[in-house]
């Protein structure tokens, strides 16, 4: 079945970052239309007031779904909303897109997963590393390098302002290695299409700013059944180091394969969140030698073209999605992707809180 490309009408929930450039994309991309902004606060006027005016505004998310009847939601509110959100969005025949993670739980996850199958309605969440050109070849140049991978991320924040009452906000149902992990550890799933296995998990408690039992240091390590590994590291505050940030590298038998963001991952960038997702070039290094060890291919160096900001990433992610409403794609394995990346990163959640691994 194939549906009518008529525009979509979407009701934007939520409007900090991500929810603000979410509706810009949708302004600026023909085939849907806003009919409604949501939030708690004051940013939907300015919301409102950036994308020209004229849009109606609400408060109350219930209310707005009642009386704009969309055929589309956008959420992009703090992660202890999203399931009950996406919830009275399918229950309202609506589509969804939703920011990462899908829900603050696993079976929370699981049921947004069924209900949009039950509804017969798409829900794409908003893994928008997937919508990155680079990040893409990063994944294939990996898959290159042979078994078992030795994967090395991170993402430290030195977050100060309004992203530390962003962080602070979010820490009160989410680690950073939850809220954000969830990237990459589904990057570390594209790369390596094993199983995982094992979790062990470690974190640390840097401020009395978030609630007691909380931490907002954690580094987790995966152990997959091809005998692949995978390091995550991530940290949020004011207090956070912004040497070596930023570090993706991936190791295999054949050679290496890096993200070198040399501006990107200068001082002072790790709070901004167009640094989150730059990659500038890929270094690959070939691990091949003569009979005197000497290294028989030099590093090659692969400089993208295509390097979007992170405004024309949500552009393409709700092109995804509009594509996926009209041409009634299949997102049975994007949904079932989401709902395993959010399961280890729990299991890695469960680790740091116990002491102990977590055998998935």
């Amino acid at each position: 079945m194939t549906f009518q490309k008529q525009s979509i009408k979407v009701l934007v929930v939520g409007c900090g970052n991500m929810g603000a450039s979410h509706a810009i994309a949708y302004q600026n991309t023909e085939g849907f239309e806003i009919c409604g902004i949501v939030s708690t606060g004051k940013s939907k006027e300015v919301l409102n007031e950036r994308l020209g005016g004229g849009y109606p505004l609400f408060s109350d998310y219930a209310e707005a779904l009642a009386s704009t009847k969309p055929d589309a939601v956008c959420i992009s509110t703090y992660p202890d909303t999203h399931e009950a959100f996406a919830v009275m969005a399918l229950e309202a025949d609506c589509h969804v897109f939703i920011e990462k993670p899908l829900a603050d739980t696993v079976a929370g996850a699981k049921r947004v997963a069924d209900l949009a199958a039950e509804k017969g309605k798409k829900v794409v969440v908003g893994y928008i590393l997937r919508h990155h050109p680079s990040w893409e070849k990063f994944v294939e140049i990996a898959q290159e390098m042979g078994k078992p991978l030795v994967m090395r991320m991170n993402l430290n924040q030195q977050s100060h302002g309004v992203m530390w009452n962003v962080h602070r906000n979010l820490m009160k149902s989410l680690s950073p290695i939850v809220d954000c992990g969830v990237h990459y550890i589904d990057v570390m799933c594209q790369m390596t299409r094993s199983k995982p296995i094992q979790v062990n998990a470690i974190g640390a408690r840097l401020t009395d700013d978030i609630p007691e039992g909380n931490y907002n240091y954690g580094q987790l390590q995966i152990r997959f059944e091809d005998g692949s590994v995978g390091w995550y590291e991530a940290g949020w505050g004011p207090m956070m180091s912004e040497t070596a940030f930023f570090i993706k590298d991936v190791i295999g038998p054949k050679g290496c394969v890096s993200i070198v963001a040399k501006e990107a991952g200068g001082a002072g960038k790790s709070d901004n969140v167009d640094s989150h997702t730059k990659t500038e070039s890929l270094r690959v290094h070939y691990s091949d030698i003569n009979s005197e060890n000497a290294f028989t291919r030099a590093d090659e160096w692969i400089n993208l073209t295509d390097e979007p900001d992170h405004q024309e990433l949500c552009n393409r992610e709700q092109r995804f999605f509009l594509k996926a409403v009209q041409e009634d794609l299949d997102l049975t394995d994007h949904l079932e992707d989401a709902v395993n990346s959010l399961r280890i990163a729990f299991a890695c959640d469960e680790s740091v809180k116990t002491g102990l691994p977590v055998m998935l």
